[in-house]
């Protein structure tokens, strides 16, 4: 079972990171740490697919489940992760109903959506256990393991995240409070009443429809602050800023 999943159905808060630092080293320092998942970031930092298939196998010889932020809301860029074994698909700016319908066409099987099909990495090949049962039982397993998480960073999202965590398909909303803040008009202030209402509003909708609330935090004080609120997953800081934050905290305390 994916362990984010596992979490949730036992009501316990899953914990993650992003990687931005392009390095399968990192990806799997961080397997050591604790943390449930890595989320490799394509959004954001110069990841190629070379790198996402060999960051995704490194995580899962680490033992961290592997999530993949993708870029564009199209068949390739969810059917790639997938097949290389990402556990998880987290899809920004989502503005539409109609899009995230798309991404259920792209990113489960049949009779949920419409994935392309072929033995690949997420499947042993088609020799691993559950594939070796048919194709009836990989497919409900994939669908069901498989999570598909759009993010909610605009004001479209926001106006239909109620018909949107009802479909089926959907898994669980991942809040981008910067960008969703920039799109309220309210930049960077994550505790005025726009902010509260939106991200009381997006709870409120992933509960009453048993789907998962995600949501990114800056570092361990927002993230439990988040935690008490509701939010069932903290994704907490990149670890390259990390990388740079402990490295500063060291040089200062070196020299005084």
């Amino acid at each position: 079972m994916n362990r984010i999943r596992e979490k949730f159905l036992n009501h316990e808060l899953s914990v993650g990171t992003f990687t931005q630092l392009t390095s399968t080293v990192a990806v799997e320092a961080l397997g050591r740490t604790g943390l449930d998942y890595v989320l490799i970031d394509t959004e954001h930092s110069a990841v190629g697919i070379e790198f996402l298939s060999s960051a995704i196998t490194a995580a899962d010889a680490a033992g961290i489940v592997p999530l993949v932020r993708i870029n564009d809301i199209a068949r390739s860029k969810v059917l790639q992760p997938l097949d290389y074994g990402a556990q998880g698909l987290i899809v920004p700016a989502v503005e539409t109903v109609e899009q995230v319908r798309r991404l259920v066409e792209y990113a489960k099987f049949p009779p949920v959506g419409n994935r392309g099909f072929c033995p690949t990495r997420d499947g042993g090949y088609g020799y691993d256990e559950i594939s070796m049962q048919g194709t009836d039982v990989y497919f409900a397993h994939a669908n069901q393991e498989t999570l598909l998480i759009p993010q909610c960073e605009t004001v479209g999202c926001l106006e239909h995240i109620e018909e949107i965590t009802a479909m089926d398909g959907v898994d669980g909303i991942f809040v981008g409070p910067f960008d969703l803040s920039i799109a309220l008009g309210r930049p960077m202030a994550f505790d005025c009443d726009e902010m509260r209402a939106a991200l009381d509003r997006i709870l409120n909708a992933c509960h009453k429809n048993n789907k998962m609330a995600f949501i990114f935090c800056g570092d361990a004080q927002a993230a439990k602050a988040r935690a008490a609120q509701g939010f069932d997953s903290v994704t907490a800081g990149l670890d390259i800023m990390a990388l740079v934050d402990s490295y500063r905290a060291m040089v200062q305390d070196i020299r005084g």
